[in-house]
C-alpha cells in the first residue's frame, strides 16, 4: 500500500515554537537571575515578547501578503560575510597581517 502523497503547499510554513520557548526561557528564574548577575538588572523580555507576537500577527496574514512580507525581510538581513574588492582585501590583509612579511624587521 502507498500512502497518500500530500500536496506540497504554496503557503510557507511559519512556525512560532521557537519565538514561544525564546520568550517562556527568559522569564524563568534561571534566566533571571543570570541577567541579574552579570547586568544588575532582570530582563524585562520585550524583545522576545516582540518577536513571538510578530509570529503570531504573520499568520493571519494571507498568503501574498506573507509571501512578500518574509521576502522584504530577507532582504533587509545583513550578510553574515563582508565582500571586499581584491584591492581592499589586500589593504586589510597587509594591515593586520603585514607585519609577519618581514620577521626580521
Amino acid at each position: 500500500m502507498s500512502s497518500p502523497e500530500k500536496e506540497p503547499s504554496s503557503r510557507p510554513k511559519l512556525r512560532c515554537s521557537k519565538y514561544f520557548d525564546a520568550l517562556w526561557f527568559c522569564y524563568s528564574p534561571v534566566h533571571q537571575m543570570q541577567q541579574y548577575y552579570r547586568l544588575g538588572v532582570f530582563d524585562n523580555c520585550t524583545d522576545k515578547f516582540k518577536a513571538f507576537f510578530d509570529c503570531m500577527m504573520l499568520k493571519t496574514k494571507s498568503t501574498p501578503e506573507l509571501q512578500e512580507i518574509l521576502e522584504a525581510r530577507e532582504k533587509e538581513k545583513k550578510h553574515i560575510w563582508t565582500f571586499r574588492t581584491p584591492e581592499e582585501a589586500s589593504y586589510y590583509w597587509k594591515e593586520l597581517y603585514g607585519h609577519l612579511d618581514n620577521p626580521d624587521e
